[in-house]
């Protein structure tokens, strides 16, 4: 591989902070991670609440030297989940930046070119890529939710679902030089995982993923050996806890050039102590309480940041 390898993690993580935060039920069909349970008890107060874990976990990241990119989502049009920006957008060092299609339609609201404007200021922005035409053949890719980028090799993984199509993966592939690594991965219950996001997680020399998820063998074994190829030591979980969310963490850089990597709280505790220690020799884990986005949201910590690759200016 040429030594102009670009880096796994950046510590310019944008970030959109809830106006409007409840529970999806647009969403809901696809993501068994959303709890109808949680969400009952907490409607009225999820706003309130999510909030609170949000400004909490962007004092915490901004504490420990990342830089955090904040916009304020705005009441209208209503956007319940607009706190994962990950989904509707993607931001690469060649100063290209990924719009996608989105399943429910009330998140295609979420995409917001103001945001994009706003960035301009400070990056570099090459080319916008818009592949958000791929909702009216009903075909999705929701950005880094439903592919876990490895960005020093170009590889992309992801579990094909009701969310991530082929043919849209295919043309990310055109657009970007990215190679694919498709595979299926399925929840306790045999539905397919809604986003890759929740399997796995690629560091720079280190992998989570929740093997266990994806029942063909020869795919299980393609998806370790490309991690393996490409250096990296896997740490394997279990479907309990991939149902903690210990898959949907992120690594981030400091500014010092520090490492971390950032989970929930519950993704945390649901780690072994040999689990905990093995990932501590490539980063620092940083952890919050999100219960409440958890539960309403179905997504965890790594939803809530979309990384800013782009050169700065």
């Amino acid at each position: 591989m040429s030594h102009k390898m670009q880096p796994q993690a950046t510590s310019h993580i944008l970030m959109i902070r809830p106006v409007r935060f409840a529970f999806n039920e647009e969403t809901a069909e696809s993501n068994a991670f959303q709890n109808v349970t949680v969400a009952a008890q907490t409607k009225e107060a999820a706003q309130a609440e999510a909030l609170e874990e949000f400004d909490h976990m962007v004092s915490q990241l901004t504490a420990a030297g990342v830089d955090v990119i904040i916009y304020e989502d705005t009441p209208e049009p209503f956007t319940p989940d607009s706190i994962f920006p990950n989904n509707w957008i993607s931001f690469h060092q060649s100063g290209k930046i990924v719009l996608y299609p989105m399943q429910a339609p009330n998140r295609r609201l979420e995409r917001r070119m103001d945001i994009i404007e706003d960035l301009k200021t400070r990056f570099h922005v090459e080319e916008i890529i818009d592949l958000s035409s791929f909702e009216q053949q009903e075909k999705y890719l929701e950005g880094t939710g439903s592919m876990v980028l490895d960005r020093r090799y170009k590889i992309a993984y992801a579990c094909l679902s009701p969310r991530t199509h082929n043919e849209v993966l295919d043309a990310f592939v055109e657009e970007t030089g990215y190679k694919v690594v498709r595979f299926n991965a399925v929840d306790a219950n045999g539905k397919p995982v809604y986003h890759t996001n929740v399997v796995m997680c690629v560091g720079d020399a280190f992998a989570v993923v929740c093997l266990q998820a994806i029942p063909d063998p020869d795919e299980r074994l393609m998806v370790r050996e490309d991690l393996e190829k490409t250096g990296k030591q896997v740490i394997e979980i279990t479907l309990e806890q991939m149902n903690s969310f210990a898959g949907n963490m992120l690594l981030v850089n400091n500014k010092r050039g520090e490492k971390l990597l950032v989970m929930s709280t519950q993704a945390y505790e649901s780690l072994t102590p040999k689990q905990r220690d093995e990932i501590d020799d490539y980063a620092v884990l940083l952890h919050f309480d999100l219960s409440v986005i958890e539960g309403n949201g179905g997504g965890s910590a790594r939803c809530m940041m979309a990384e800013v690759h782009l050169p700065e200016k």
